[in-house]
């Protein structure tokens, strides 16, 4: 890792205990059958979603995304569209143009995923509902309606430092070493997966090579000299870790049963109301 001046190193050492805890969670080891991996793929869908909200509301920060355009007046203009253009409009294994949240419920209807909740959570979203009404509507999962609301409690800070904080040492620092993890336990023992593979090996070279530091540059750039923005910003990667903590152990605490296999959404008939 890159680390330009103290204040970064100093993060990554102020934020080690909980980053510690998430590179050796059970959850890894406890994937061991195409079941387990419908279970975790029904929830971990809804992180893979909100890091594109993260990432656009640094877009909008970063960059002018209104017309009449003004210059942005900033360096990291280029580090955010370059995440933007690779996010939101890859190349997948087939050759097709995709975002990275379109290839993996790819990945989910290859492998038989459910997707009933985030389909009727984006449903919601595009009708206009809030987020944390729309999360109840479709029946998200506990621990991924807990993990969206830190998510978006950050983001409504408005303040790009630390969501930008989150975004890289609670995102972009850590999935390389976490998918690695995830895919070193599976691959051995579950075929029929390619496009989940490609998306996890996808963001490990993705990541690892570009993603990371060009997020790192960013909130060395947003903090700059300021102490209380440094400070700010450690609190906002741990707020970020221990949600992915709480993610992960909400998935290990349900076991490897596919419960929720055959599952819709719990309030449909709210949810028809809503979008009528």
């Amino acid at each position: 890792m890159d680390l330009q001046n103290e204040e970064l190193k100093n993060l990554i050492k102020q934020t080690q205990p909980p980053r510690a805890r998430l590179h050796s969670h059970a959850l890894y080891s406890s994937i061991k059958s195409i079941a387990d991996v419908r279970t975790f793929m029904e929830t971990h869908v809804f992180a893979v979603w909100d890091f594109m909200s993260l990432l656009k509301t640094l877009q909008q920060g970063l960059t002018c995304v209104k017309v009449p355009w003004v210059p942005a007046g900033n360096s990291a203009a280029r580090l955010i569209n370059e995440i933007v253009r690779d996010e939101e409009s890859d190349l997948g294994h087939d050759g097709q143009t995709a975002s990275h949240f379109e290839l993996y419920r790819s990945a989910m209807r290859e492998c038989g995923a459910n997707a009933s909740s985030i389909d009727a959570f984006l449903n919601l979203i595009r009708s206009g509902c809030p987020v944390t009404f729309a999360l109840d509507i479709a029946d998200a999962p506990a621990g991924a309606r807990q993990f969206v609301r830190t998510t978006f409690s950050i983001i409504g800070t408005g303040e790009l430092h630390r969501i930008a904080a989150a975004f890289a040492f609670g995102r972009e620092d850590l999935i390389p070493e976490m998918f690695s993890a995830i895919i070193r336990e599976m691959k051995r023992d579950i075929g029929g997966l390619e496009t989940f593979y490609y998306y996890l090996e996808r963001h490990i070279a993705l990541d690892g090579d570009d993603h990371a530091p060009h997020a790192h540059q960013m909130v060395n750039e947003l903090c700059g000299r300021s102490a209380e923005k440094w400070k700010e910003a450690i609190s906002a990667t741990n707020e970020a870790l221990r949600a992915r903590i709480h993610l992960w152990d909400s998935l290990v605490a349900r076991g490897t049963s596919p419960v929720m296999t055959n599952r819709k959404p719990a309030e449909a008939s709210s949810l028809e109301m809503f979008l009528m």
